[in-house]
């Protein structure tokens, strides 16, 4: 019998990292294979349904045949216009749904694609790390190189922007942000973000802010770059449905900001990808029409469930800081622990999934990150277990 060609991966493949995870996931599927009782604080995705209205407008949708064949990839105008319409009433930022709207399969597709659009092999991304690994992806598929900007707890979580060398700037040509971030549940403030339109401005950098977290908050309502003076001359803002309503699986996302930026993403999702189902925008039409009052169970749920954790790893000995956002915890290890062995100890000792927080990035290694989307009974049992782990 004559075996199969080998296919050799493309560069672009090669040099992505290999699958940290791998092992992590390896050992939970075998502990769930022999019948233990998992309690995945690892995975970043909400275990609470989707809003029964969205649901019942999805439903609705989907039965009118007008809604059955190719959308548009520009989407639905009535889709735009409630995406403008909430960002006024939610952050005070005014934007025209014809040119400055960019409705998406997910924000992860208009982040991965972006560099696609502006990035040519050679030039610098500024990434920031610990961070989401799409940034870096998407930045050496597009024949780019990225630069890290380390994300350290003395910072509270922000990009020294002052501090990188001239040599770090030499042909960058675009910057990711993320507040609220994601691994460490970090926010930024407003001057912030001005701070970064005067950098971008000063070097030239499209600045490509991920806010997918915004609406995930515990005090104060966290800010959109977009609400920065000259922001939105110099970037756009990726947003999702996903965290804000429980619609990850939904795929649903936008990218919002400076008109000629959303034109170059548009001209490379009209060649890779499609429009969202219709339907499911009409549901997402639905959801941004929520109120502040419509989501307060929500947000109480989450508080709940962080302020039991985050009480817990106290108690057992982690150092950790409340979120202000988002529903990650960024719990700090002892001085040398190395966070891959921990979260495998973890499983091991404890049937606790937890993410090192080197999968993140060099700067996440001595961190752990939980996620607190199981109910708030399965986080006090963890909290039980990770009490009789000794950290050192």
């Amino acid at each position: 019998m004559m075996s199969g060609m080998n296919f050799e991966f493309a560069d672009r493949i090669k040099k992505l990292p290999p699958y940290l995870f791998i092992e992590i996931d390896r050992a939970r599927r075998k502990a769930l294979s022999e019948g233990k009782d998992i309690i995945d604080l690892g995975v970043g995705d909400p275990d609470l349904p989707t809003p029964q209205p969205i649901i019942e407008e999805l439903y609705r949708a989907a039965r009118d045949p007008k809604n059955h064949r190719y959308s548009l990839d520009a989407g639905l105008a009535e889709f735009r216009k409630a995406i403008a319409q909430w960002y006024a009433r939610r952050f005070g930022v005014s934007l025209k749904a014809d040119t400055e709207i960019l409705p998406l399969i997910g924000s992860k597709e208009g982040i991965g694609h972006i560099p696609l659009a502006f990035i040519n092999p050679g030039d610098r991304v500024l990434v920031p790390e610990p961070g989401y690994p799409v940034y870096q992806s998407g930045t050496w598929f597009a024949g780019g190189e990225p630069v890290y900007m380390s994300l350290l707890e003395k910072n509270n979580f922000l990009p020294c922007l002052a501090g990188l060398s001239q040599k770090d700037l030499t042909k960058a040509k675009m910057m990711f942000i993320n507040y609220p971030n994601n691994p460490t549940g970090a926010t930024a403030s407003l001057d912030f973000f001005k701070e970064a339109v005067q950098f971008a401005k000063k070097n030239n950098i499209l600045v490509c802010h991920d806010a997918a977290y915004t609406e995930v908050y515990y005090e104060e309502k966290p800010h959109s770059f977009l609400e920065a003076e000259g922001a939105k001359e110099i970037g756009i803002e990726f947003h999702s449905l996903s965290k804000t309503y429980n619609m990850t699986g939904w795929r649903i996302g936008f990218a919002v900001g400076h008109a000629p930026v959303i034109q170059g993403l548009a001209k490379v999702k009209s060649n890779v990808d499609s429009g969202i189902f219709q339907a499911i925008q009409w549901a997402g039409i639905r959801a941004l029409s929520f109120s502040d009052r419509d989501r307060e169970e929500l947000l109480k749920t989450y508080r709940e469930r962080r302020d039991v954790l985050m009480a817990g790893l106290k108690e057992a000995g982690w150092k950790v800081k409340a979120p202000k956002a988002s529903f990650y915890i960024w719990a700090s290890l002892p001085e040398g622990t190395s966070s891959k062995a921990m979260a495998l100890r973890l499983l091991s000792e404890t049937g606790i999934v937890a993410t090192p927080g080197v999968g993140f990035g060099v700067s996440g290694e001595g961190y752990i990150r939980f996620s607190i989307t199981v109910p708030v009974a399965r986080i006090r049992e963890a909290v039980l277990r990770l009490k009789k782990v000794a950290l050192v």
